[in-house]
C-alpha cells in the first residue's frame, strides 16, 4: 500500500537535516508517540529509533497488547540547495509486515519540505490490505508527530 505524507519546517533544509539526525530530537519524537520504551542512535547518516507502542485495536489479536517498530533512515548527500534523500526502512520485529520508502528534505513552503512516500507490506494471506489499510493512519500520525515535534525543536533552538 502506497504510504505519503508532506511536513513543513520554519527552517532552511541544512538546519532541518541537523535536527533529524540528532539524538535528543528523535528522544523527543518517540516519547511524544507514546512509546512506552524505546532506543535511538545515530551514526554517521544513519538514524535509528526503535518504539514499543501499544498495538492498536484491530492488530492486537496478531500482535498482543504492545508492537515494536524499528525505523533507519540512511541520509544521501546534500545537493546545491540542501536536499538531501534518505532510504527509509520501517520494520516490526517477529511480524509480518514493513516498509520501504524515501523521506526527501528539499526547500520549500515555510523554509523546507519534507515529504515521506514508501510502500507498506503486511504478509498475511488474505488479510494483508486489510491490516496495512488499519496500519497507515498510525504510520501517518507518527509522522505527524514529527512535525509536531520538530516545530517545537525549531521554536526553541
Amino acid at each position: 500500500m502506497d504510504i505519503s505524507s508532506r511536513a513543513e519546517f520554519a527552517a532552511d533544509p541544512s538546519t532541518v537535516h541537523a535536527m533529524v539526525t540528532t539524538k535528543e530530537y528523535l528522544d523527543q519524537v518517540c516519547r511524544a508517540s507514546g512509546a512506552q520504551e524505546y532506543s535511538t542512535e545515530v551514526t554517521g547518516a544513519v538514524t535509528k529509533s526503535s518504539r514499543t507502542l501499544p498495538a492498536p485495536d484491530n492488530a492486537k489479536r496478531f500482535t498482543g497488547p504492545t508492537l515494536t517498530v524499528v525505523e533507519q533512515i540512511s541520509w544521501g548527500e546534500a545537493g546545491n540547495d540542501g536536499a538531501r534523500v534518505g532510504q527509509l526502512v520501517l520494520t516490526v520485529p517477529g511480524q509480518p509486515a514493513g516498509m520501504k520508502g524515501t523521506v526527501t528534505l528539499a526547500p520549500g513552503g515555510r523554509g523546507t519540505v519534507v515529504t515521506l512516500a514508501g510502500d507498506l507490506k503486511v504478509n498475511i494471506p488474505l488479510l494483508g490490505k486489510k491490516l496495512e489499510q488499519a496500519a497507515s493512519p498510525a504510520i501517518l500520525e507518527g509522522f505527524g508527530v514529527q512535525q509536531r515535534v520538530g516545530d517545537e525543536w525549531l521554536a526553541s533552538h
